[in-house]
């Protein structure tokens, strides 16, 4: 297990970007957790329900933002995490990933850092979240 990573109020990891999210990313990931609902990969189904392509599942965001912030802090150092999906990521869109430091509660445990995570489309938001994490302030 490596350690946990040390942080300030402020700090934050390298923003992220993937993408353009192709058709065959939103399948398999429908095919990981279940979700076969046609307007993640219908085309005609997308366009009836109102969007120009086949959208990607809110949990697809949430998985990526979780990796991001994974990634950075350490999996096993993870505690919590939550998202709130604001838009939806269609089909040839690309998702940029960050987020920062927030705040710093020492426990008995030790350091809980609240992180503040951003998924945004070409500057617009398209998820957000908090994740909690334990970390080093040293």
């Amino acid at each position: 297990m490596r350690p946990p990573v040390p942080v300030a109020v402020g700090d934050g990891a390298p923003e992220r970007t993937l993408g353009p999210i192709t058709q065959t990313d939103i399948v398999r990931f429908a095919g990981a957790g279940g979700d076969f609902n046609p307007l993640h990969h219908d085309v005609e189904f997308a366009h009836r329900a109102g969007f120009p392509r086949p959208i990607a599942m809110g949990q697809f965001q949430a998985g990526l933002l979780a990796g991001w912030a994974s990634d950075w802090l350490g999996v096993e150092h993870l505690r919590s995490i939550e998202v709130r999906f604001v838009a939806p990521l269609a089909v040839g869109d690309s998702i940029t990933l960050s987020g920062s430091v927030t705040a710093l509660e020492q426990t008995e445990g030790g350091a809980i850092a609240t992180v503040e995570l951003r998924a945004t489309n070409e500057g617009v938001i398209v998820a957000t979240g908090t994740v909690q994490a334990r970390v080093s302030t040293s």
